[in-house]
């Protein structure tokens, strides 16, 4: 079934869109950029929320980390990190593409469909700095599974570059496991509180180097005896993919082939890392740590496009008249005994 109904939550009253099927229920707000705030498998929701900063009209002049970082699931596409693109792409170098891309901060057209199939929220976003149509479609199906279907378009003359992630964010706890593929390249784009090598360094999953010691990031919230935050980019082997957060009993898994989807994007923040300023009430207290896990699967790397279309060569283009597709399935199930999980 589908329906719309007004969102309860601190702040300004926004319109959702609900979507069920099976045991899967997902809760749109298109208002805030199509942000997904609520996924439902079963009885457990899965998607973090920011208690220090509720849901609030979205402005693309304003910070995304101190404005519209409010937790949920949002889409991140031409950049993720804010940054200007370099004179080697034509027509349009020099240009600024802000912090998690463009599109949190628009209202997207939304068209809704039902049918034995599955219900279907079509989504669809317009590009500003570059020419260019955003679609997501989220389908729930009768079995329960939440299926984001997604296309990117160049409405331009010029091939333009891009990287894309989605940006779910999931609470990180003392029990949350990760189960990805062993071995796997894993670089590191950021860190707060930890020494992995810094921007570029690369290493083996769920094993990275931490001077002398080799942690193991498969339990995030348990790797390292101190307050920290990273971001990292696992580049995921060729095949059908099947990654998984686990919690206790419960686990998420995200789907995708590895040809249309190339890595999975990591944000572990085990109280590392909090960008809102202390207040004029309370100047003294430090806001509350944030304990939260990006689980982002990605086409490019790293954070930002400039870096993406540098060193790191991990820009992907989009010829004049051309669409890129690609898909991610999301579900949820009982979870493997622990030392099964990977």
């Amino acid at each position: 079934m589908s329906r719309v109904a007004p969102l309860a939550r601190p702040g300004p009253s926004f319109g959702t869109v609900e979507l069920r099927g099976g045991n899967a229920r997902v809760v749109l707000v298109p208002a805030l950029g199509g942000k997904i705030a609520e996924l439902w498998f079963g009885e457990r929701q899965w998607l973090w929320r920011n208690a220090q900063l509720p849901f609030r009209a979205p402005d693309a002049s304003a910070s995304y980390a101190l404005s519209a970082d409010s937790g949920g699931f949002d889409e991140c596409f031409p950049t993720v990190g804010s940054c200007a693109l370099p004179s080697i792409v034509r027509g349009v170098g020099g240009r600024d593409l802000p912090d998690h891309g463009e599109l949190w901060s628009q209202q997207p057209d939304l068209q809704l469909t039902t049918g034995g199939a599955g219900h279907r929220a079509h989504l669809v976003w317009q590009g500003s700095a570059l020419p260019y149509r955003f679609e997501r479609s989220v389908v729930v199906t009768p079995d329960g599974a939440v299926r984001c279907e997604y296309a990117a378009t160049n409405l331009g003359e010029l091939k333009i570059p891009f990287i894309w992630s989605a940006h779910p964010l999931l609470p990180l706890t003392g029990e949350t496991r990760l189960s990805l593929p062993e071995g796997a390249r894993t670089r590191v784009w950021s860190q707060d509180g930890i020494d992995l090598g810094g921007a570029g360094a690369q290493h083996k999953w769920p094993r990275p180097r931490c001077g002398g010691q080799l942690l193991d990031l498969s339990v995030p919230a348990r790797a390292w005896k101190k307050r920290f935050a990273c971001k990292l980019f696992v580049d995921l082997p060729p095949g059908e993919q099947a990654l998984s957060v686990i919690e206790g009993a419960h686990m998420l898994t995200a789907r995708c082939d590895a040809a249309e989807v190339p890595q999975l994007a990591l944000w572990i923040n085990n109280g590392g890392w909090n960008p809102l300023p202390r207040t004029s009430l309370l100047p003294w207290r430090k806001p509350a740590p944030y304990y939260n896990l990006g689980f982002e699967p990605a086409i490019g790397a790293p954070d930002t496009l400039s870096d993406a279309l540098g060193a790191w060569e991990g820009a992907h283009w989009i010829e004049p008249g051309q669409t890129r597709r690609w898909t991610v399935t999301w579900s949820g199930g009982d979870a493997p005994p622990a030392a099964d999980a990977r």
